[in-house]
């Protein structure tokens, strides 16, 4: 049986650099098919983290979000076209908007209104990826939509499982299987495999597709860790959950205390809210301190990523796959990673 790793077994072995200045570094990412993000994050596809602020936001920092599919097919379209338009107002160049399907019912009277409202790519939004219904969809809009249109799904924990979306028409995959905050799958179905391990194994793919390290990735450590494992770039939920451009109203307590709801779309909370029923659920809702305007997540998440790949000498994402250098710490080493001051009490 083998043993195998998450972001807090490692660390990025600290190597000889001649990088002056963190200016010098790109983090522009490939997701091929003609896909290309400034920076190397993407938000989830979840009803507390995508709508058209999001979109705005991460678009114009050269991210991209992808708007969530649990409402209308007029709502969601309309979010769409609101992003593109807004960053048009802003004298900036059109911004990157996804928008997500499922695989059943309408999703292609869904897709093809998405495409109506501009679009850029388009993704197949399910728990469990490596599944025939998935196949069916990616044939269904691949044809529909042909080879321009960057199609992504997901998600996947194994290459056989990126292999095989690659070969039925993906552009780029979803990696993880049960590892974000709310995410309760390896609790509630005894399946998944630990974050980093999937990265490792999903990158070996000898496919033209991108890899989307997507959960568990809680910090801009944990980020460069997912990139150098051989991820394209990384989906974020928790990290920008409780910001402005959150859906959703900041409530507060009688103390002052304000804070918003994050929930995972296969909780019972949301499968209520938009289908009226749950059946199985793999997922819960918290609620999470506000935090004020992503804008600064997205700061603070891009100065970590340049540092970390200014630590292993590296100007390019493609450097950081070729070069980096991974080592094993032990549970006094995961201890002594963190920050450890004993304070005096006074």
């Amino acid at each position: 049986m083998q043993e195998l790793l998450s972001y807090d077994d490692v660390l990025l072995l600290p190597q000889y650099s001649d990088i002056r200045s963190r200016s010098e570094i790109s983090l522009q990412a490939n997701l091929t098919n003609k896909l290309f993000l400034n920076m190397p994050i993407i938000s989830s596809p979840m009803d507390t983290i995508s709508e058209t602020a999001m979109a705005v936001t991460l678009g114009t920092q050269g991210g991209t979000a992808i708007i969530h599919r649990y409402n209308s097919i007029e709502s969601q379209s309309r979010m769409v076209s609101m992003a593109r338009d807004i960053a048009t107002a802003h004298n900036t160049d059109s911004i990157i908007v996804g928008a997500a399907v499922g695989v059943t019912d309408d999703f292609m009277n869904r897709a093809i209104s998405l495409v109506e409202a501009n679009v850029t790519f388009l993704c197949i939004d399910v728990a469990h990826g490596h599944h025939i219904n998935v196949k069916e969809a990616l044939q269904r809009l691949r044809s529909e939509f042909g080879e321009d249109m960057h199609l992504m799904a997901g998600n996947v924990a194994t290459l056989e499982g990126v292999n095989a979306l690659a070969d039925w028409g993906a552009d780029s995959v979803r990696c993880n299987i049960g590892g974000g905050s709310i995410c309760s799958t390896r609790i509630q179905t005894g399946h998944g495999i630990p974050g980093l391990h999937t990265i490792f194994d999903c990158a070996k793919t000898d496919r033209n597709v991108a890899i989307i390290a997507d959960g568990g990735i809680r910090n801009s450590g944990d980020a460069v860790k997912a990139l150098a494992a051989g991820a394209d770039a990384v989906m974020c939920g928790s990290l920008f959950a409780g910001t402005d451009e959150t859906p959703g109203k900041v409530q507060e307590e009688t103390d002052g205390t304000r804070w918003k709801v994050y929930r995972g779309m296969a909780s019972k909370e949301a499968q209520v809210s938009w289908r009226g029923s749950y059946s199985s659920y793999e997922g819960v809702s918290a609620q999470v301190p506000y935090r004020g305007s992503v804008r600064h997540i997205l700061e603070d998440l891009e100065r970590g990523i340049r540092s970390g790949l200014s630590y292993s000498g590296c100007r390019t994402l493609d450097e950081l796959h070729a070069r980096a250098k991974f080592i094993r710490q032990t549970g006094a080493g995961q201890q002594e990673s963190g920050t450890h001051i004993r304070r005096r009490s006074l």
